[in-house]
Order: structure tokens, then C-alpha cells, then sequence
């Protein structure tokens, strides 16, 4: 960008130079001499005295010597018998012959300042579109073709999606032997559509078809077929699909599809013309009167929401491939493929690295082996280890250490407490996630400390309990610090606003409300011109939101009382906790399993300390096996 800058300043520069030199050229000269002005009077005067010797009538001007060696100029209307008067008095009188002009000098005087300024646009736009016939060619497609230099990526760079590579699979079939198709009378899916949340793997994926089929591959975002002008994005559709005609059968990937096939006619200010012409345009490049072609197109997009009802129908992307997030078996595979040409101990464990990575996406998990590579190079290590791994994992959640930060003792100790409190409500409470490691080491933008919860296996569910159990454990840094503390902290800020978003939605969203029973309150409208949901419509009267209100305020009061009990009732394992924490800093989850077990033994059993079953250590570190659990790891920021 700054050598382009730097470019564009030269040929300013350049282009001023130009028209200065020629603004000098055309420019009348002006004489060098001194010339006096007079009036047509006082010219007449001089002549009568004699003090005029020589005159030049050009026209109107009138030019002359007086005798003292001066030059004059002076202007008249209709000089009639001027000369033959002047001439008798003894003047030396020339006269020039009126000069015919050209008609067209006007004309160019006129247009040649228009015509440098589209020069020098043009100028302009070839050097910064690259020069040679990229002038004119903004209807030209940006498509990057791929032909002798095609993807390389096969299916067995990716992994973690195996659905939708055996849905690829018949995509692939066809772009190999397409006879064997047509010889049945099949017709193979035109367009496919793939979904899936950012970073799973779909441009990977579209690059592992092209390369297992080993046909030509066009690449293309959504964004680059609009422009400024009206029209040329619709041609540049064109261009691509004459483009790919030639090699067919080959593969069209359109990434980002929503940026040119949203809704038609939708948005707070009605369409917009030149992208809907486009997916007009593409419209009938996927389904029009040929039906001979062998162009398979595959787009992807992590809003499927937005797109317009005319894409997606059968005959169009009639093939929707859903990629989602990897599951416990995905994210081993996917380890095992991006550790391939990086050095890593045989002693890391890939399946442990998985469970403590629930919710990650490949693009996730590919930043994670790369985080642990760099701390591995910084610490001048030939190998990889756990231990990178392990900070790997620390840095990609929660951010990196932020060891220039100060943090006097008193806030330290509330930061103890308050960390102390999450993690052991996580750990009395029955079908709470395990407790894999409490911090108070101050990481990423905003976070003092953290606990962080990870659950054992991926589950897509959750239960009524698990979601009151999240929120005890959300609270359990508060209570602390108004136990404990001698006045509360900005640090709930936080672990408040989730508490209350997850007992919000008990009450609206899932039913969980015995007063309000099992209805859904409020609709979401979808904006699709702002790509989000930017209203919720309230079905309901003024009367039930009193009563949301009412019912989400029990529930936190509910859980806090709840906590506030436990806490009171285990202070010395509280308090022993946060004892170590400002001693280490860190507590892995099995550190703080021996250390409350350990504080357990030491209550006496006739103090009436003892947990029930239900909230044991053990109770809380088992998982039902029937209650769902969440897909990411919980941190809670002080």
C-alpha cells in the first residue's frame, strides 16, 4: 500500500508538471518591453502634437513609438480612416490584415482542459489496476483461475467434516467420468451450498474437491463482483461463467456468498440495484436455458439465514452441506493433520488436547498448534511439549500473560477470593463441568483472573438444573467478595451480565418458568440489509414483561441465597483456596481436587460440615451422562 501511495504521488506530480507546460504554451506570450497604456483620446492628442513616429493597427489594438523611445498601446472601436489620418500627419502607420480563425480553435480552447483531466484519470487507473489492458476492463471477472497450478489439497489434508465429504464425494464422481452420470439420465447437483460457522474448514474443502477431481478451479469472493457502477457486476457473472465454459467441467467457488446473494428487496432504505442485477445475473448463469454445462458451482457462507429464497431452490444450490464445529473424534484429526511437519514430542498427548478444547474450529485448533510452536521456538526448544500446548491453550481463550501489569497485595487478595469462590461452587455443586485450572495471573484485554470449565465430552443439550447450577457458579464470585471482602467489586461485572442473560432466557426463550409456563416470548425480526437482529418484537403485553422481570430477578435472588448458604457453610475450604492461589497463582483441576478433599478429612464428623452425597466432590466431578453439557469452555474474567 505505501509503495502504491508513493506511485500515485509521482504521477501527480507528473500529471502537474504537464499541464503547467502546457498551460504555458497555449498561454498568449507578453511582451518583455514596457508598454504605457493610453486612452484612445490621449493617442489622438499625441498624434496632433507629434510625438507619436511609428503605429501598428492590428484590428482593434492599436500599438506605437512615441519619440521619446516609449512604447504605448491603446484600443479602438471602428478605427475607420484612422490610418490614412495619422499617416498624413507624418506617422509611420502599419496596418496588419485581420487573420481568419480556425473554427475549431474554440472548440479545443474549450475542451483541452476536460480532455487533459481524462487523460490523467486514465493514467491513474492503469497504473494502480496494474497497466496493460486493465484499463477499461472493469467488466472484466476477478476470478483467480487455477489450471496447471490447481489446489493440491486433498481430502486428507482435511479432516473433522466426514459428512460432508462423503456428500462432496458424488460432486467429485461426476467432475471424473460425467458419461457415467449422463449415461443414466442423472443430473448432478449444479450448485452446492456449504454452512457452517467461520473457520471450519469450507474454503479448505472446496480446495480438496478441485484438487481430488483435478479439474480447473475458479476462486472468486462475493465481494468482488460489486462495484461502484451500475451493470458491472452482473457482467463481470458473465465473464466468470464464459470463463469457465471453456474448461469445462470444472469448479466455480464464489466465498462469501451472502455479500451478493442477500435477500432481494430487503433492508431499511428498499433494494440495492447493482447487487441485485448481479444475483439476477447468477440467477441464470446457475439454472437458465443451458442445461448442457458442466460448471459445478460451490459457495459458501456462514449466514444462510440472509440469503435470498431464489438461490437456494432445487436446480440452483439444491446440495446444502453443513460444516460444523468438530466433535472430540474431529479435533484429534484435525491436530493430527496440522502437526505433520512440526516438531512435537511423542509424549503430547493429541486426545487430551482435544477434551480441553471443546467448541474449537479448525481454524481455532491450527492457531493453537502455531501458538505452541512459537512458545516452543521463544523457549529454544527443539521439541514441542505439553507444556506449550498446555500455554497454548491458556493464550487462545483467555489471551496471553499480561506480566507488566501491577497489581498491588490488597487487590490481589479480592482477586483470590473472587476466582476461590467460582471454582469452588463448580466444585460442590452436583453436574457442574470440571474445574480444569483457576488463575489469578491478569490475561488478554480485560481479565484479572479466570476459572476455567471444561466439559468431558461434547453434548448438545442442557438441563433446567445445569443452567441454575451455571449461574450459581457465575455468582460465586460476588458472594464471595461480600462475604469475604470488606465492600464488593466492579470485578462481577461480567459473571452479572451472563447470569442474567441465561435467566433471561430461561424465562422467554426455553420455558423454564413454572409461573409463565412453556411459551416463547418475543420474536426476533431478522434485518437482513444490516445482517443481524437488530429488533425483538414483543408479543406480549406490558403486563407478562412486569412478570419476566419478576421471574428473572427470583432466579438470580434464588442462586445467590443458594451460594451465599454454601460459601458460609465451607469458609475454612474458601478460604484455604484462595490461601494457595496467592501463593501459586495457578491451580490446576487436580490441585484443587486434593486440596478440598484434603480440607474435608480435617472437618470433624460430628460437625454437621459434611457435604451430603449429592454435593460431594465426587457427585460434582460425575457427569449424567444424559445431561447435556456446553460446547465451549467457560471462563469467568474478574
Amino acid at each position: 500500500m505505501g509503495k502504491m501511495m508513493k506511485n500515485l504521488g509521482l504521477y501527480l506530480i507528473l500529471i502537474v508538471l504537464v499541464v503547467s507546460l502546457v498551460n504555458m504554451f497555449i498561454t498568449p506570450m507578453q511582451p518583455t518591453r514596457d508598454v504605457v497604456p493610453l486612452s484612445y483620446s490621449e493617442f489622438l492628442n499625441q498624434v496632433d502634437k507629434g510625438n507619436v513616429t511609428d503605429v501598428t493597427i492590428d484590428g482593434s489594438t492599436i500599438t506605437g513609438v512615441l519619440k521619446d523611445g516609449h512604447h504605448f498601446s491603446t484600443y479602438a472601436v471602428g478605427v475607420g480612416d484612422l490610418a490614412k489620418e495619422i499617416a498624413a500627419k507624418g506617422v509611420n502607420v502599419e496596418v496588419k490584415p485581420p487573420q481568419a480563425t480556425p473554427w475549431w480553435s474554440g472548440m479545443v480552447s474549450s475542451l483541452f482542459p476536460t480532455l487533459l483531466l481524462i487523460g490523467a484519470w486514465i493514467f491513474i487507473l492503469y497504473h494502480m489496476q496494474g497497466g496493460g489492458s486493465k484499463v477499461m476492463s472493469f467488466a472484466k471477472s476477478k476470478a483467480k483461475m487455477f489450471l496447471d497450478n490447481r489446489p493440491k489439497v486433498t481430502f486428507d489434508d482435511v479432516a473433522g467434516c466426514d459428512e460432508a465429504k462423503e456428500e462432496l464425494q458424488e460432486v467429485i464422481e461426476f467432475l471424473r467420468n460425467p458419461r457415467k452420470f449422463a449415461a443414466l439420465g442423472a443430473r448432478v447437483p449444479r450448485g452446492v451450498l456449504l454452512l457452517g460457522h467461520p473457520g471450519t474448514g469450507k474454503t479448505l474443502l472446496a480446495r480438496a474437491v478441485a484438487g481430488e477431481a483435478d479439474v480447473p478451479f475458479f476462486s472468486i469472493s462475493g465481494s468482488d463482483f460489486v462495484e461502484m457502477f451500475v451493470g458491472v457486476g452482473a457482467a463481470r457473472v458473465r465473464d466468470l461463467f464464459e470463463q469457465a465454459r471453456k474448461y469445462q467441467p470444472c469448479i466455480i467457488f464464489i466465498d462469501e456468498i451472502d455479500a451478493v446473494g442477500r435477500h432481494r428487496g430487503a433492508g431499511l432504505g428498499g433494494g440495492h440495484d447493482e447487487r441485485e442485477q448481479t444475483l439476477n445475473q447468477l440467477l441464470v448463469e446457475l439454472d437458465g436455458f443451458d442445461t448442457t454445462t458442466g460448471i459445478i458451482v460451490i459457495a459458501a457462507t456462514n449466514r444462510p439465514d440472509i440469503l435470498d429464497p431464489a438461490l437456494l431452490r432445487p436446480g440452483r444450490f439444491d446440495r446444502q452441506i453443513v460444516v460444523d464445529r468438530p466433535d472430540f473424534k474431529g479435533r484429534v484429526a484435525i491436530l493430527k493433520v496440522h502437526i505433520r511437519d512440526k516438531k512435537v514430542d511423542p509424549n503430547v498427548n493429541l486426545e487430551v488436547i482435544a477434551k480441553r478444547t471443546p467448541g474449537f474450529v479448525g481454524a481455532d485448533l491450527a492457531n493453537l498448534v502455531n501458538e505452541a510452536a512459537l512458545l516452543a521456538a521463544r523457549r529454544n526448544k527443539k521439541l514441542i511439549t505439553m507444556d506449550e500446548f498446555e500455554e497454548a491453550i491458556d493464550r487462545v481463550i483467555a489471551g496471553p500473560e499480561r506480566k507488566s501489569r501491577v497489581i498491588s497485595p490488597k487487590e490481589k487478595r479480592v482477586i483470590a477470593l473472587h476466582e476461590s469462590g467460582h471454582a469452588l461452587v463448580a466444585k460442590l455443586l452436583p453436574n457442574c463441568d470440571p474445574v480444569h485450572k483457576v488463575s489469578i495471573i491478569p490475561r488478554g484485554h480485560q481479565a484479572l483472573g479466570y476459572t476455567m470449565q471444561l466439559p468431558e465430552e461434547d453434548r448438545f443439550l442442557i438441563s433446567k438444573k445445569e443452567l441454575l447450577n451455571q449461574i450459581c457458579v457465575l455468582l460465586g464470585g460476588r458472594v464471595t467478595e461480600e462475604l469475604k471482602g470488606d465492600d464488593i467489586t466492579t470485578g462481577a461485572q461480567n459473571d452479572l451480565e451472563r447470569a442474567t442473560q441465561i435467566a433471561r432466557k430461561m424465562v422467554t426463550e426455553f420455558g423454564m418458568s413454572e409461573r409463565l409456563g412453556p411459551v416463547r416470548l418475543g420474536r426476533k425480526q431478522h434485518e437482513i440489509f444490516l445482517g443481524r437482529d437488530i429488533v425483538e418484537d414483543r408479543n406480549y403485553s406490558e403486563e407478562i414483561a412486569y412478570a419476566i422481570d419478576q421471574e428473572v430477578r427470583r432466579i438470580i435472588d434464588d442462586c445467590y441465597e443458594l451460594v451465599k448458604d454454601l460459601l458460609i457453610k465451607h469458609e475454612p475450604i474458601l478460604d484455604r483456596i484462595a490461601e494457595v492461589l496467592l501463593e501459586k497463582e495457578v491451580l490446576e483441576g487436580e490441585e484443587l481436587d486434593a486440596l478440598i478433599n484434603e480440607q474435608l478429612q480435617a472437618i470433624p464428623q460430628d460437625s454437621g460440615e459434611r457435604l451430603p452425597e449429592t454435593q460431594s466432590v465426587a457427585a460434582a466431578q460425575s457427569v449424567d451422562k444424559k445431561s447435556p453439557v456446553q460446547l465451549e469452555p467457560r471462563i469467568d474474567p474478574v
